[in-house]
């Protein structure tokens, strides 16, 4: 198993930055892949970027080139880089580790084992 939390949500103004952390602790298995994923009010949850223990990483299409995630095999502090923030970004953003191996980055939440309780980013206009 392994503890996973976020931190780093707050308030900010569109085209501020702000860079959340996903700290892994606990840890008795191996990660192969950390996940963030993000929960507007009244909406489903949806990805935002996966880095796998390899370094590989894959971005939503509304986060390219403003998003970036960074972390080091066994991924116990995985960084989101959040740059130019919009209103439409405004949500809970939560990480989650994949434990089962896999070579590159994971898209789908399903394919993640363990899940933060969420860090909160409003983004105001």
């Amino acid at each position: 198993q392994v503890r996973l939390v976020e931190s780093g949500g707050r308030m900010v103004q569109a085209g501020e930055s702000l860079t959340l952390t996903c700290e892994a602790s606990e840890r008795t298995v191996s990660t192969y892949a950390t996940g963030w994923f993000r929960q507007a009010p009244g909406k489903a949850r949806e990805f935002v970027a996966s880095i796998s223990w390899t370094g590989s990483t894959f971005y939503a299409d509304s986060v390219i080139g403003r998003f970036t995630t960074t972390g080091e095999h066994p991924h116990n502090m995985v960084l989101l880089q959040m740059n130019n923030l919009k209103p439409e970004d405004t949500a809970v953003y939560y990480c989650a580790q994949r434990q089962t191996y896999t070579y590159t980055y994971r898209i789908t939440a399903s394919d993640y084992d363990y899940w933060g309780q969420g860090t909160q980013v409003t983004v105001s206009s």
